[in-house]
């Protein structure tokens, strides 16, 4: 049974979608059947994996207005062990349309249901707002986990995101678990980033990730090729971060940590 992931914060820029994609790819690379889930309407999760963004066929949107099933909109990608439903820009009109459908917040959740035995894992990339979208990610993932950049700004929507989690804990997902914040962006020259991880964990009694991801060149390259980090630039240290995430991510889930033979990266 897969372990549904949501990769959530409201504020963007934050390393959101780099983290959904990459952490996707290092847990395929560990030997994992992985199904990211791009919900965001921009897109980028999908292009960022070498998937047409707009293509014809089935999307996200499709899936959650009822024109396909799950296993209709699964695209297999060029990396082994991992799949994608890509998104659309249709879909930053689905709230509008999923006002009338009845349980809105639920229908991605009764679509995975059908799929979630084949794979190990199922990430959701969630667009940077909280609405129609975030909330069906948030009802059918098991854990949430927080992207956080190290800059100041990174800390004022903290809060509202937690409690946003905590109302969906109470209303509408009980099962759901703070996965913990992952700090991204990381400038080791600068003592702003010390700060912010400092701050954050003298305030917050919540999981951390001991890994810290990056800021990294190759990390933003990466996406203009259409491939993860892993793939891009194995010997990166965005590439070593990822990996480590997804060690600590697998660990904590008791999973076996080993590579595939023919694997991911060069």
């Amino acid at each position: 049974m897969a372990k549904i992931i949501a990769i959530s914060n409201q504020k963007g820029g934050v390393g959101k979608t780099t983290t959904s994609v990459n952490l996707a790819a290092c847990l395929a690379d560990f030997s994992m059947n992985v199904l990211l889930i791009d919900i965001d309407p921009q897109g980028n999760a999908t292009s960022g994996l070498g998937v047409e963004k707009n293509r014809e066929g089935m999307n996200t949107y499709q899936l959650l207005i009822g024109g396909c099933t799950i296993q209709e909109a699964i695209v297999h990608t060029a990396f082994e062990g991992l799949d994608i439903i890509p998104s659309t820009v249709d879909l930053a009109g689905a709230e509008a349309e999923l006002l009338t459908f009845d349980n809105r917040e639920y229908i991605l959740k009764e679509q995975l249901s059908s799929v979630a035995e084949e794979y190990d894992y199922i990430i959701i990339d969630c667009p940077p707002s909280l609405n129609v979208l975030v909330l069906n990610g948030l009802c059918a993932a098991d854990s949430m986990i927080c992207p956080l950049q190290c800059e100041f700004y990174a800390l004022e929507g903290l809060s509202q995101l937690l409690e946003t989690v905590q109302m969906v804990q109470s209303r509408l997902n009980e099962k759901l678990e703070f996965g913990g914040i992952v700090f991204t962006m990381f400038d080791g020259r600068t003592r702003l980033s010390a700060q912010v991880i400092q701050n954050v964990k003298e305030t917050l009694d919540e999981h951390i990730f001991k890994t810290v991801i990056p800021r990294s060149v190759r990390l933003s390259e990466a996406p203009s090729y259409g491939e993860p980090i892993n793939k891009y630039d194995a010997r990166s240290a965005g590439a070593e971060a990822y990996r480590n995430l997804a060690r600590e991510i697998m660990t904590e889930d008791g999973k076996k940590i080993k590579y595939r033979k023919k694997k991911l990266f060069r």
